[in-house]
């Protein structure tokens, strides 16, 4: 395993980190997701990432348990906040509100004095960024959150809280959680540039896309028993990219992850990698020899030929699109 600098903070992550956005508390019973969590631990992963909406907050706390007993200074572990994690109007958003009590239940249900990086989960259009931005650097100070970051937010919403931190003397961003792969490329054009000049990394997720770019799913054919496409939790986000176009450039991608020696699935993590601005992809697992595959894309170096073979084949089908990164206009 080989590790990143997070944005320009001294600290340093596992360029393949382990979330379990769907499956931990959902998708798969608690045993599985323990024995994933082992095989990430023994395969060197040490950063982790989950939210506090996952599974209905159940999430963190299969992932608390599945870490228990690990030396904690030998981990990073994060955890972000924005969607709703109860009925009532304060139960979401980034109100101060909020932000203070989902901090608390995210380190109960953690089992953890401190998260390495509390991250905003969208971007709330309801609540003064001043607001947010002074209780994230309260929750620095106190020693509860170490670094602060966001999620899927657009250039212009990073560049007003880079901008107002520096003003107010507030803990800076250092990283984005931005989907990005292969196929979803939308950061590239304004998000990634401003990261650079300013300092922050990108955590990407679903740089397999869905499991698209695994090239499990067929032209033509419906998607596999017990894939992510037939799950309700997750089937939404992979529904867009089930066409015949998409799948069957995919299936043109398999000859070169064989000259490569590498999985489709490598190979896909691997990309992500290759961007200097990304300082960890994040894999989900169902089985831990899912994790055992991906992490062998850290450290894999691809040129720029390959790199042109992968754009000549998937053509027109990826998404480049900055306008696609949206958060909702009112609260959920």
């Amino acid at each position: 395993m080989e590790f990143r600098h997070l944005g320009r903070s001294g600290l340093m992550v596992s360029e393949i980190s382990y979330g379990n956005w769907i499956t931990h508390g959902s998708q798969v019973e608690e045993d599985a997701a323990r024995e994933c969590v082992r095989a990430a631990l023994d395969e060197g992963i040490t950063t982790f990432d989950t939210a506090d909406v996952y599974a209905g907050t159940k999430a963190e706390e299969v992932l608390g348990r599945a870490l228990k007993g690990v030396r904690r200074e030998s981990l990073e572990i994060f955890t972000k906040v924005y969607w709703p994690t109860g009925a009532g109007p304060n139960d979401r958003g980034l109100s101060r509100k909020h932000i203070t009590e989902s901090v608390h239940g995210s380190l109960r249900r953690l089992q953890t004095d401190y998260v390495d990086l509390y991250q905003a989960h969208r971007f709330d259009n309801e609540t003064p960024l001043e607001e947010t931005l002074k209780t994230f650097d309260d929750l620095v100070r106190q020693g509860k959150v170490l670094y602060v970051g966001v999620s899927e937010w657009n250039a212009d919403q990073i560049s007003q809280a880079l901008k107002i931190a520096d003003e107010m003397g507030f803990d800076r961003l250092v990283s984005n959680q931005p989907q990005y792969s292969m196929l979803w490329r939308v950061i590239e054009a304004e998000v990634v540039p401003l990261s650079e000049k300013e300092g922050l990394s990108q955590i990407v997720w679903s740089p397999i896309a869905q499991g698209v770019l695994t090239g499990k799913y067929l032209p033509g054919q419906p998607p596999p028993a017990g894939s992510r496409a037939t799950d309700p939790a997750g089937g939404g986000f992979i529904s867009r990219m089930l066409n015949d176009d998409v799948l069957t450039r995919v299936q043109n991608l398999k000859p070169i992850a064989a000259d490569l020696g590498l999985s489709m699935a490598q190979l896909a993590v691997a990309w992500v990698l290759q961007n200097p601005n990304v300082a960890s992809a994040i894999i989900g697992a169902t089985k831990p020899e899912q994790v055992r595959d991906n992490v062998k894309a850290s450290g894999v170096k691809l040129d720029a030929e390959v790199l042109k073979k992968i754009d000549d084949v998937l053509g027109p089908v990826v998404e480049r699109d900055p306008a696609k990164t949206v958060s909702p206009e009112k609260r959920p």
